[in-house]
């Protein structure tokens, strides 16, 4: 009898942990989720820190973790491509790169892939077929114009009503000549207020003789939302940065808080490693939900 109550207590308290992690990630709570990467001054990953190593400030007052986790997290992400014209010649490199990342996702990740131009399209449906993903990817179409924030708008749609940890990957070489119902700010405060990390790969390329440069919103996206950017002058360099995101995915910390006021506002968030030589990348802010509902 005294092993079967020890087992039932057992039990009762893995589901009791199982339940509180849970809870960090669902609407409802009072615990803000931070998802925070850190690298070192040669900007290699970081995977060894404990909780003790952290601060977070809440429009600039600390807060005491009461959540830390540094196993790896499930994500269900949208790879968002820009296939306009500027692309023609590049279509076929950014499709192995792009194949490059789906073939490192993990078993309990999930995706979704599309493409942007005049229009914008997904694949069918979010999934871990890996075969599958990569021909999705071979059979993305092209077009002319760059409608990259309706893109972005339109991938943050897909990720409605899916659970856990969502995040979006888009490239493009250029800036946005197309959208005709999103902007920079809507982005921004749609991602914060549905939690949602933006990735941002953006090329140089050349057009006529002339050098184009990414979108210059792709960065500040990226940074609000705690994503990486990565701006790249080379053909050469997109598989690496593709894999290097895929890296950094799976090896995140999540740290959680409760909020001491709960009135509505966006709220500054910050992270600090309290070890020199580190740096810590995390959303920039958070929409403190009100009284009568969650924070976020």
């Amino acid at each position: 009898m005294r092993k079967t109550g020890v087992l039932a207590l057992a039990f009762c308290l893995a589901l009791a942990t199982l339940a509180a992690q849970q809870a960090t990630f669902k609407s409802g709570t009072q615990i803000v989720s931070v998802f925070t990467t850190v690298t070192d001054a040669q900007k290699r990953l970081v995977p060894d820190l404990v909780q003790d190593d952290f601060e977070i400030f809440d429009n600039e007052k600390p807060q005491p973790l009461v959540f830390f986790e540094n196993e790896v997290q499930p994500i269900s992400v949208v790879v968002m491509l820009d296939t306009s014209g500027s692309m023609t010649l590049t279509l076929d490199l950014l499709r192995r790169a792009a194949e490059e990342f789906v073939n490192r996702l993990l078993p309990a990740d999930q995706a979704r892939v599309g493409a942007f131009n005049d229009r914008i399209e997904f694949n069918s449906r979010f999934m871990n077929d890996r075969d599958q993903l990569v021909t999705d990817i071979k059979n993305l179409d092209y077009g002319n114009a760059t409608r990259l924030w309706d893109a972005i708008a339109a991938s943050l749609d897909e990720l409605k009503g899916i659970d856990g940890r969502r995040v979006i990957l888009v490239f493009t070489d250029g800036d946005d000549t197309g959208s005709r119902n999103s902007s920079m700010g809507k982005i921004i405060d749609r991602a914060r207020a549905e939690e949602v990390m933006i990735y941002a790969i953006g090329l140089e390329s050349q057009i006529l003789g002339q050098r184009t440069k990414p979108d210059r919103g792709l960065r500040k996206i990226a940074d609000e939302t705690g994503g990486g950017y990565f701006e790249l002058t080379k053909t050469s360099e997109l598989s690496s940065t593709f894999t290097r995101v895929a890296q950094e995915l799976h090896s995140q910390y999540v740290l959680g808080f409760t909020p001491t006021m709960l009135d509505g506002k966006v709220h500054k968030l910050l992270v600090r490693v309290k070890k020199p030589g580190m740096n810590a990348r995390a959303r920039r802010s958070y929409l403190a939900g009100t009284e009568k509902g969650p924070a976020q």
